[in-house]
């Protein structure tokens, strides 16, 4: 992706500080990663964890995390957007598991998770102390009706870190190295803008931003989700707003509203998705254009709203960062259409910050014939519940 996205998408308030040294391109590699995001970077440092033997090459057309990793809310939910799929597993203890194997501190924080609800659901709250009750007005009266299992992380953080683990265990992670093509074959060849690679298995991550490549065309639905972050709170402040346990929430009804607390008490609100254009690209879409600042002036009005203490908030990031759905809501985890040697995994539909790390290590585990795919992963014919 061009770095040109990081301005027409706005600056997200994360930092990733590591960029990996500048090298020289392998004419060969075992394992050739297209994406440098939280999937890629997993699945390549897990590869080299379980398998120093194996030769692993990433290729990210921008920079690590220039896509959805860097620009997610980094709210860490459990399941899948389609729910507890079969032999899924503990998203959320697994993934806390990969981060510590292979020392990523991301600020990862599991204290749950609110669902907030109006109409007849809010009418009948979750029992909660009162300094932790939210009452917002929102279309309506806006309350927990549920808690469920989750929490936060620091998405620059685990990028970061994900990446910084990757290149100490060996992998050679290429910036600004766009995949153009793919030749399948049995030995596969990666068509780059600085040269050809060829590669015995190939992993494509990319799946809002390189449909063609992926094999994910007509398959996946992708938008651009935007998000925006207010100036810190006090704690008294907090209070008031019910969210002093840092509890991330979302709505179960519509209109959609998502939000967070970060470490500094800012606090990250989310709403909203941009279609793509005609070209079909997100990457040609401007968060400066009409629909999405109309977008952006409707959800700090929205924020304003909701609370009294939120009245003259002051707003200091707005960005957006592509999400991508399928139709059953499972993430698309499979053989390339094109190669048995070929994987995909993406699509994760807004549930993607465990998810990714969760589905790259074992992704890792089936390039090395250690573990099967799953059938709900299947993109052709999609599988159904």
């Amino acid at each position: 992706m061009p770095d040109v996205a990081r301005d027409r998408w706005g600056v997200a308030p994360w930092r990733i500080d590591f960029h990996p040294p500048e090298l020289s391109l392998p004419a060969s590699i075992d394992v050739a990663i297209v994406g440098g995001g939280f999937s890629g970077l997993a699945a390549a440092a897990w590869l080299r964890l379980i398998s120093p033997q194996t030769s692993v090459a990433l290729f990210e057309a921008s920079h690590i995390g220039a896509g959805a990793s860097g620009r997610t809310g980094g709210l860490a939910l459990a399941e899948s957007a389609a729910g507890d799929l079969p032999g899924l597993g503990d998203v959320l203890a697994g993934t806390a598991g990969i981060l510590q194997k292979l020392g990523v501190d991301c600020d990862l924080q599991l204290p749950g998770a609110w669902e907030i609800a109006r109409g007849d659901a809010a009418s009948q709250p979750l029992s909660v102390p009162a300094r932790f009750a939210i009452d917002w007005r929102d279309s309506g009266a806006l309350r927990v009706v549920n808690e469920v299992p989750g929490g936060t992380i620091d998405p620059g953080k685990m990028v970061s870190g994900l990446a910084q683990a990757a290149h100490r265990l060996g992998t050679k992670i290429f910036e600004h190295q766009p995949v153009r093509a793919i030749e399948w074959d049995s030995q596969s060849t990666l068509k780059l803008s600085g040269g050809n690679v060829r590669a015995k298995k190939i992993l494509i991550t990319t799946s809002a931003l390189s449909m063609e490549l992926s094999g994910l065309a007509e398959r996946v639905q992708p938008r651009l989700t935007l998000a925006a972050s207010t100036a810190p709170l006090s704690d008294e402040e907090l209070s008031r707003l019910g969210l002093i346990e840092r509890k991330p929430f979302y709505t179960v009804d519509l209109p959609y509203l998502w939000g967070r607390l970060c470490s500094d008490n800012s606090i990250v609100w989310g709403a909203g998705l941009v279609s793509p254009p005609e070209s079909g690209d997100l990457r040609d879409i401007d968060i400066a254009g009409a629909d999405a600042s109309r977008m952006f002036a409707s959800l700090e009005r929205r924020v304003r709203s909701l609370h009294p203490v939120l009245a003259s908030a002051r707003f200091t990031h707005r960005w957006g960062g592509p999400i991508s759905f399928r139709e059953n809501w499972s993430p698309a985890f499979a053989h390339h259409p094109r190669s048995h040697d070929g994987f995909v995994l993406g699509a994760y539909a807004g549930h993607g910050v465990m998810l990714s790390v969760h589905l790259g290590a074992w992704v890792a585990e089936v390039m090395l014939d250690r573990r099967q795919l799953p059938e709900w992963g299947r993109i052709d014919p999609a599988y159904r519940r």
